[in-house]
This record gives structure tokens, C-alpha cells and sequence, in this order.
């Protein structure tokens, strides 16, 4: 408590209380929408050496609406372009399967032939195919059975999912614009209120958290390029028609952690049930090996490497991060450890240099304590 008289010292902790309660009531109030500002900010953090370029390049209408409104129309299209073409062509096949399951119900469906050749087991899956699906009756018990069981209320739930998902990422590209707009301004604020309340080392600590972001950024990028190139080759390699654009689908799952393995192990799936059973367990086998190695080791050391973050508590924060925050933490659990092992040089080891922050965070500084519109 500051050196007050005794008279103001129940004003001033009356005063405390309720900014305390403000800000609670603050959270409480928007704790829905605090996932799409955080992404807002990380998306921003990221991407902010471009946008100066970006808003640069508009000369004397770079302080206007335009340059935060196109960038943040550029980035919401590279997300929900794809993302519409994709369930657009999973209608088209809900479309598919609906026309086979009538067709099935009336006749039956045969066993596939690459069903009947798959190695040691193709009489078994043939037996069990024809048990489920091979008649018209068999066909009516099975979609009994389905549509008996839990299987609609998943389906129920993930479509609110999806759909939970599209508002709170149209939420996030409206952040992300205002964020773009005044975030040299609350920027500057930011690193005051740090500096106010953890001393003269705040405003460095809060760059550094801000140097984590986008190196983390910066590493889930480059390991998803990388896995999807290396798997590109991978695929072209063991014959797979359309290994380029597979590679490419590979690269846009990777940008969720392990989500690149849904791909290659499709693939895989594929070789197997055309009875090509080396290349399939091949490139299952290197994929996996791409896939581990470029998650365990080489985005922790991208990401430690930018921040001067031991590769250790790289890793764990990676891992402890998305497994308490989910995709969040992906980014939430390095940025900690690097605040924290700043700490922990200032208190312990304070004759270790620290890390200078990197050139565009030192313009995001300045920037922000002077001209809100740079």
C-alpha cells in the first residue's frame, strides 16, 4: 500500500475492492469471448511485422481504416475459404452415402473386391461385410442398430460444435480487426501498466512473452511446410495419385498438432486395401518418423531457439500447455515458461544478458508510446 495518511487508507483500499470487482465482473461478463481475443492478439503478435509493411505501403492513407480492414479480409479468407470448400465437399459426400445406403437398403451391398484380397484376413472381412451389409435385410438391422445407439447424438453434438466454432472465429476476425486498428495505442498502454506494476523490468518481460507468441507462431508454420513437403515426397514416391495436393493437405493439418497424421495414415489405409502392403507400411512407418521428429524436436528447438528457451521446457510447455488449454495452449505454454525463465535469470542469474527483443518488437515499443498511427 502506498505511503497514504491514515484518513485515506480506507478510501484508498475501498478503491482497490472495486477495481478488483470491476475486473472480475469484466471476465465474468465476457469469459465466452475470451478465446477469440486471445486469438485475436496471437494472430496480431504474429503477423504485425507485416502489417507495418502492409499499412507502410498505403503512404498517406496508412492511418486510415484500410489497411487493418484489407489485411484482416486477406487473413479471414486464408482460414474460411478452405474451411467452406471442405464442407461444402463433405455435403457432397453425405449426399453420396445417403443415395448408397437407399440403394443398399434395397439390394445389399457386395463386398468390395480389395476387401476380399487384403492379406490373412480378406475371408473374415468378407464374412463380416456380408453379415452387415450384404442383404437388404442385413443392411435394415445394421442402420437399426445405429440409429439406435449414441450415434446421432454425436452427430448432433458435433454439428453444434462446427457451429460454435464458425461464431467464435467470426468473432476473432472482428477482433482481430479492431486489434489491428488501435494496437500500437493499447500496446503502449500495456507496457506502462507492466512497467507501473512489476517494476522497471515489466515492459520486458511483456516483449518477451510477445517474442514467444510469434516464435511459436513462426515454428508451427515452418514444421507445418516442412511435413507437408517431406510427406509430398513420401506420397510420390510410393505412386499415390495427387501427391502434391495430398502434401498440401498434409501441411494444413499439421497446423493442428498431430492432426497430420489423420492424412498419411489414410493413405496408408489406401495402399493396404489395394494389397500393396510394403509401400503402405512404409510410408505409414515414415510419415511417423517425419511427424515425431518435427513435433518433439525440431518446432521446441525453432520455438526455444528465437526466445532463448531451454529445449526442455520448450517441449513441456508445448505439451503441458495443449493438454490444460487445448489449441490455446499451443501458444499460452511457451509464451509462460519464457516469462518465467526471464524471472527466473533477473532473480537468480542477473549478471546473464538477457535476450534483446526482436527488431519489430522494439519498433511495436516505441511505436506504441508515441504515434498510435506510426
Amino acid at each position: 500500500m502506498p505511503n497514504l495518511p491514515a484518513s485515506a487508507r480506507p478510501e484508498f483500499r475501498a478503491r482497490l475492492w472495486a477495481a478488483l470487482a470491476l475486473v472480475a465482473l469484466g471476465l465474468w461478463i465476457l469469459h465466452d469471448f475470451l478465446a477469440p481475443l486471445t486469438w485475436a492478439v496471437i494472430i496480431s503478435l504474429a503477423s504485425w511485422p507485416l502489417y507495418r509493411r502492409f499499412r507502410r505501403a498505403f503512404g498517406r492513407w496508412s492511418g486510415s481504416v484500410l489497411p487493418p480492414l484489407l489485411l484482416t479480409l486477406a487473413i479471414a479468407g486464408m482460414v474460411f475459404v478452405p474451411v467452406t470448400y471442405g464442407l461444402v465437399q463433405l455435403g457432397n459426400e453425405a449426399k453420396a452415402l445417403a443415395g448408397l445406403l437407399q440403394e443398399a437398403q434395397r439390394s445389399g451391398l457386395p463386398a468390395p473386391d480389395w476387401l476380399v484380397r487384403l492379406p490373412k484376413i480378406g475371408g473374415w472381412a468378407q464374412e463380416t461385410w456380408t453379415q452387415w451389409l450384404g442383404s437388404s435385410e442385413a443392411v435394415g438391422e445394421s442402420l437399426h442398430y445405429l440409429l439406435a445407439s449414441d450415434l446421432l447424438g454425436y452427430t448432433r453434438n458435433l454439428a453444434v460444435q462446427v457451429l460454435h466454432r464458425s461464431v467464435m472465429a467470426f468473432f476473432t476476425v472482428v477482433a482481430l480487426f479492431f486489434v489491428y486498428r488501435s494496437g500500437e495505442s493499447v500496446a503502449g498502454r500495456v507496457l506502462e501498466l507492466c512497467d507501473r506494476t512489476l517494476g522497471a523490468d515489466g515492459s520486458r518481460y511483456a516483449l518477451h512473452a510477445a517474442a514467444a507468441v510469434r516464435a511459436t507462431v513462426n515454428g508451427i508454420v515452418l514444421v507445418a511446410l516442412g511435413q507437408g513437403v517431406a510427406l509430398g515426397f513420401g506420397y510420390a514416391a510410393v505412386g499415390l495419385g495427387h501427391a502434391s495436393l495430398l502434401g498440401a493437405l498434409t501441411g494444413l493439418m499439421a497446423f493442428v498438432p498431430f492432426a497430420a497424421k489423420l492424412v498419411f495414415t489414410g493413405a496408408s489405409l489406401v495402399l493396404l486395401s489395394e494389397g500393396q502392403v510394403g509401400a503402405g507400411l512404409g510410408l505409414f512407418i515414415y510419415g511417423l518418423v517425419v511427424v515425431l521428429c518435427s513435433d518433439n524436436y525440431v518446432r521446441p528447438a525453432l520455438i526455444g531457439g528465437a526466445v532463448k528457451l531451454p529445449f526442455l521446457w520448450t517441449l513441456f510447455g508445448i505439451l503441458g500447455g495443449i493438454e490444460t488449454f487445448g489449441l490455446l495452449g499451443l501458444f499460452l505454454g511457451p509464451t509462460v515458461m519464457a516469462i518465467l525463465m526471464s524471472v527466473w535469470r533477473d532473480c537468480f542469474m542477473p549478471s546473464t544478458p538477457e535476450a534483446e527483443p526482436a527488431e519489430d518488437l522494439v519498433h511495436l515499443e516505441s511505436g506504441a508510446r508515441t504515434d498510435p498511427h506510426g
